[in-house]
């Protein structure tokens, strides 16, 4: 236990001093999360009442229930909507996270001189920093684990015409592993940035940028972070592809096994023209490079390495910086 006191004065310090950004930031996510499920119950009870009623969605029902399809649908949208939008803000809630550890948190403090009082207070620099990260990493990955569950809870209360895929940004990025190592990033990268950058306006934009350009980067290449499956078959044959499969790339196949892309021969006017380009060309099929839903656990494990790897050296070199510096 006495080992853990020197370190309980930095973090009530560092509690207090952001108490009305943390104050803000839990409301903000409680009255998130009470949103999503809000629309969440009203969805449910939606789906309940049509599906109780005489209409169908696809069908012929007649022109009476025109409207209440209309209006049905309508509402799904919505709902659709409110998701989509949620998932995007926590998908990018780690590049927010970035920008305040690097500003508020690390950059004001060093510019303006005043982590020189707790450093004289038999604070070392190294438990100061420990302290700082400390209280917005328990806090942040508490919050986006609660929120990343209550929207895949969420999204389990539509309507199947208005479900989104596993691989979309929203749902993918939102994901619990990935999304709790997002948020481990910026938070090393925030500390990193603001011990280097000791100016708070651009320890902020250098640390967003920072962590959102990881983000895009490792979102760009996120298909090839675990074996793509292939499928081929002939013109006449079926592709065994799951419909819930993320398909990378579709092309045509020869004889030979040769891979082409999709616009060699594509569709004419002049069908035996297309005919003697894909016999020339000894074109014999399709091949569909997917990942099926069973890759979700392996790709989001994989991209949560990384990230975690990443956040651990930003975090090392960040101690490194303060040592030296600051002894």
């Amino acid at each position: 236990m006495s080992t853990l006191t020197p370190l309980r004065g930095p973090a009530r310090v560092a509690v207090r001093q952001h108490r009305s950004s943390l104050r803000t930031g839990g409301l903000l996510a409680l009255a998130g999360a009470v949103a999503v499920i809000g629309f969440a119950l009203w969805s449910s009870h939606l789906i309940d009442a049509f599906e109780a009623g005489p209409c169908e969605v696809s069908g012929t029902s007649g022109r009476a229930c025109d409207q209440r399809i209309v209006d049905f649908q309508g509402s799904m949208h919505l709902y659709s909507s409110v998701l989509m939008y949620a998932g995007l803000v926590l998908t990018a809630l780690p590049v927010i996270v970035s920008a305040f550890v690097a500003g508020p948190v690390i950059a004001r403090e060093l510019e303006s001189g005043t982590y020189r009082m707790a450093w004289t207070q038999s604070v070392t620099p190294a438990r100061w920093l420990a302290a700082k990260l400390a209280v917005p990493t328990v806090l942040l990955v508490a919050g986006v684990t609660v929120l990343s569950a209550v929207l895949a809870w969420a999204r389990t209360r539509t309507s199947s015409d208005f479900t989104v895929d596993w691989f979309d940004a929203q749902v993918f990025g939102t994901t619990i592993p990935v999304v709790t190592g997002y948020t481990l990033l910026g938070i090393a990268v925030g500390s990193l940035t603001g011990l280097l950058v000791h100016r708070t306006v651009a320890a902020i934009a250098v640390a967003a940028v920072t962590t959102g350009t990881v983000m895009v980067t490792l979102g760009t290449f996120r298909s090839d972070l675990w074996p793509l499956r292939a499928a081929t078959a002939t013109f006449d044959g079926r592709l065994d592809v799951p419909l819930d499969s993320w398909v990378v790339e579709i092309g045509r196949v020869t004889g030979g096994g040769e891979r082409l892309p999709m616009d060699v021969c594509r569709p004419q006017d002049d069908e035996g023209a297309q005919a003697r380009c894909l016999a020339d060309r000894d074109i014999t099929g399709l091949f569909v490079d997917h990942h099926p839903a069973s890759h979700l656990w392996p790709l989001q494990l994989v991209e949560t390495g990384i990230v975690l790897a990443l956040a651990a050296l930003a975090l090392t070199l960040a101690f490194r910086v303060l040592r030296r510096r600051h002894g």
